[in-house]
């Protein structure tokens, strides 16, 4: 198996064999992220992934549960080739459960339905899709490369395909000034998909990304810990779906998790608990202080 360069996976992910198809990000534009910054992208050739996948079952057997297809945005494979790519991992892995890969919908809508249900046909059932916020000033200003309504679009697609699917929001992204536009714009976004799985992030500006520039400046400030909080308060408050939420990444401040609507008053009381903590406190906790 080969790998280049720095690979990231949700932490779903955490067991699942990790086969690189493609090589950075073809957008490359957000101005949060600073991962693939340096990395040309590129599509690694069919038959050399095939080879990963083979080389992979030689080492591991056969029992593979899951697979995840880094990099950044495998979505923009051209639908033949990563068929062929699915059909080789469920002919070595037979007893695989889930096949996920990272997905825009920059590139989610680009694909037709029809090609949407092969590759769910081909083995693909899960798409992460860092949505971060359903605000198009925000949308706008982080150059996403997409507005909120080819986020729908895209959700949708993915999910009347038969998959799962996973939405990302980034907590605090817009900063103190539009945190209350983010916040209920998010909501409407992710009722109008109703996604399988919202996961909670919290911005860190991270250096060599454009925004940390501008943080650097003084050109961008940051949400405070009860800020961040008050915000996925007022955005779960919103929320009409049946989706289940997670706080799983080292970037939030506390783990507001749940299923919706069942457990949403209880997500509440959890956010309420986590605001009487000091500020201080929330940072120090979050950095491994306590």
């Amino acid at each position: 198996m080969r790998y280049e360069g720095v690979i990231y996976r949700p932490p779903s992910e955490a067991g699942s064999l990790l086969i690189q198809a493609t090589i950075g990000c073809p957008h490359n534009q957000c101005t949060f992220c600073a991962i693939y910054k340096r990395t040309k992208f590129r599509i690694r050739p069919v038959e050399e992934i095939k080879e990963d996948l083979l080389a992979a079952r030689n080492y591991y057997g056969e029992g593979v549960r899951s697979i995840f297809f880094p990099d950044g945005n495998t979505i923009a494979m051209k639908t033949d080739d990563l068929c062929r790519v699915l059909d080789c991992a469920r002919e070595l892995f037979p007893y695989v459960e889930r096949i996920t890969v990272y997905g825009s919908a920059k590139f989610i809508v680009r694909k037709t339905p029809l090609e949407m249900r092969r590759l769910r046909e081909a083995g693909l059932n899960r798409i992460h899709v860092g949505m971060e916020s359903g605000d198009d000033t925000i949308l706008a200003e982080i150059r996403k490369g997409a507005t909120a309504e080819e986020m729908v679009v895209a959700g949708l697609m993915v999910k009347e395909a038969g998959m799962e699917l996973s939405e990302y929001v980034l907590m605090g992204i817009g900063g103190p000034g539009r945190s209350r536009e983010h916040a209920l714009a998010s909501a409407e976004v992710l009722n109008a998909i109703d996604p399988h799985f919202i996961r909670i992030r919290t911005f860190i500006p991270r250096p060599g990304s454009p925004l940390f520039e501008k943080c650097q400046r003084g050109e961008f400030q940051l949400v405070s810990p009860h800020g961040i909080l008050n915000e996925i308060r007022l955005m779960i408050e919103n929320l009409k779906v049946n989706s289940q939420v997670f706080s799983d990444h080292v970037s939030n401040y506390w783990d507001i998790s749940g299923k919706l609507p069942e457990e949403r008053e209880l997500m509440l009381q959890e956010i309420d608990m986590a605001l009487d903590i000091p500020e201080a406190l929330l940072e120090k906790a979050r950095h491994g202080g306590i």
